[in-house]
């Protein structure tokens, strides 16, 4: 895969964000951040790596997804944003169904709701070409809004003059 030519603007404000946990809360904060960001100007770029990787999965549910048997395996316990755990306290898988609930009733957006509008805000997608390989996950298997699969390189590249948070 060709390293892509990424050119820096020094006057662009810019976040980019590693998105590493596929946890429920985590994923919020990631989508939280950037969406907030990309609503006030920022350019923004999500880097998805490992469990990361769930939340731009195109099939949402527990289900088979990458190449191999151990990928396959994996794709069927993690099952995406709608089976992301809660990192602490998940009681037995409630736990999300319990925050889509509050964040609801307290009219703040659920994590489905946050994804779309970092689509709609035009937030940069871009998955960790290491961790895909990994994992048997090929770009076909990510939503369309992934702009390209990237090597750590080019994301620090990408990311220079910016702020980067870990998440």
């Amino acid at each position: 895969m060709a390293t892509p030519e990424i050119t820096l603007d020094p006057t662009t404000k810019k976040l980019s964000i590693i998105g590493f946990s596929g946890d429920f809360d985590k994923l919020v904060a990631v989508f939280t951040l950037a969406t907030g960001a990309a609503a006030v100007g920022y350019e923004v770029n999500l880097f998805f790596t490992f469990w990361g990787l769930d939340a731009i999965k195109i099939k949402q549910g527990r289900s088979p997804v990458g190449k191999g048997f151990l990928p396959k395996v994996f794709g069927i316990f993690m099952g995406g944003l709608k089976s992301a755990p809660v990192s602490r306290l998940n009681f037995g898988g409630i736990s999300p169904q319990i925050f889509r609930h509050l964040m609801r009733k307290n009219n703040v957006a659920t994590l489905e709701e946050l994804v779309e509008a970092a689509k709609a805000l035009e937030v940069n997608f871009y998955a960790c070409e290491m961790a895909m390989h990994i994992l048997g996950i090929g770009k076909e298997d990510l939503i369309p809004e992934v702009k390209e699969v990237l090597g750590v390189a080019s994301f620090l590249k990408m990311s220079e003059n910016g702020q980067t948070l870990f998440i």
